[in-house]
């Protein structure tokens, strides 16, 4: 699933992101670990993985979305 990084916090690794339908979702230090990143801005694009359902829907797993080279 793809969404915008909307807040990060360098200090706590933790911070949310905004769902193509503008729902935010909170992600912790283990998302932002598990995804390999050193930095997040506000505004990247980001890949995601989430679990859980509606209040209790958190994000798993973030890292950057890459748009693959069709002539590569």
């Amino acid at each position: 699933m793809q969404a915008t990084a909307f807040t990060y916090d360098s200090e706590t690794r933790s911070g949310s992101v905004l769902l193509d339908d503008g729902t935010a979702v909170p992600f912790d230090a283990a998302a932002f670990d598990a995804g390999g990143l050193r930095l997040l801005r506000p505004g990247q694009r980001v890949r995601i993985r989430t679990e859980g359902a509606g209040e209790a829907r958190r994000v798993v797993f973030v890292t950057l979305q890459t748009f693959a080279d069709p002539g590569a």
